[in-house]
Formats: C-alpha cells, structure tokens, sequence
C-alpha cells in the first residue's frame, strides 16, 4: 500500500489554522459552549476544512492534514494565551519600579 501524496503549501498554514482559532473565537462568545469542549470543536473543524475543500480528493490526506488544522490551531490559541498572561504578570508587578 502506498502513502498518499499530500500537496500542501505554506496558505495551508497561514489561512487554514487561524481561521479556524477565529471559527472557535465566534462559537466561543456566541454560544454557551464549555471551555474543555473547544478543542474537540477546533478538530472537528479542521477535520471538515481538509476533507471537504483542501484535499477532497483523498480521503486519508483529508483526515491527516485536517487533525493537523486542529490540532495547530489548539496550539497556536494555547500559546498565544500562556505569552500574554505571562506579559500581563510581568507587567503588573507593583514591587518593581518602571522608569517609563
């Protein structure tokens, strides 16, 4: 059995994966989904954004690279957040002086 061959290029990425931590964002303040349910959402939005427009020609190639949309746009949200708290700490600390 051969591998399949899976065409992707760098768009993938760069419009796939964020539209996806946007799609979540929206369902997030839209609806009263718990918090522990999004990244199954965000999976099961890459697994229909791959399989039904990227690489509707194979099924497996669907399925491999859309548990990659989902899981990539889980970890892209996942460090956004860590940096930013981890900013507002190191921004919010009285005990510390800040010429400017």
């Amino acid at each position: 059995m051969d591998f399949p061959i899976i065409h992707t290029n760098i768009w993938d990425g760069v419009i796939a994966i964020p539209g996806i931590v946007l799609f979540i964002q929206i369902i997030k303040f839209m609806t009263p989904i718990k918090h522990r349910y999004l990244p199954t959402l965000a999976t099961i939005a890459g697994l229909l954004l791959s399989i039904f427009v990227s690489h509707r020609h194979s099924l497996s190639a669907g399925l491999f690279m859309g548990f990659l949309y989902g899981n990539g746009a889980v970890g892209l949200y996942a460090s956004f957040k860590t940096a930013w708290l981890a900013f507002r700490k190191d921004n919010n600390r009285p005990d510390e002086y800040h010429p400017y």
